[in-house]
């Protein structure tokens, strides 16, 4: 993936919900309002050390249920097929438009772009 902060946040969009509340909490403040160790800590009286404690509890947690189910690979696999599959749809509009002009072959293209919208939903 791209960076940490992409991948903990996809991490956290996906499996976020088994986090405790307090997990949950330091985390989107980390990193999501990008909040410091240290200011998490001044706001919470505890120490810098204890906030990184649970960030990196929550980190493992879910990094350890995308280890074995796969979600988040699936899921980016899916959207780069996707993608293609969009692509090809609008190239055979494309050649349709430049060399047949069949609305049968438009009508299909639609409805291939169309299943993928469904899809990314």
């Amino acid at each position: 993936m791209k960076n940490q902060t992409y991948r903990m946040t996809m991490l956290f969009d996906f499996y976020g919900e088994i986090l405790t509340e307090r997990q949950k909490e330091f985390f989107d403040l980390y990193y999501n309002e990008d909040l410091s160790l240290a200011e998490i800590a001044e706001n919470y009286g505890i120490s810098r050390q204890g906030v990184r404690d649970v960030i990196v509890r929550a980190e493992g947690a879910m990094q350890e249920i995308e280890d074995k189910t796969g979600l988040i690979r699936r899921f980016m696999v899916m959207r780069e097929k996707l993608a293609a599959i969009e692509e090809a749809a609008a190239e055979i509009k494309t050649i349709n438009y430049r060399q047949y002009e069949n609305p049968e072959l438009d009508a299909l293209a639609d409805r291939i772009v169309e299943g993928v919208a469904a899809m990314k939903e």
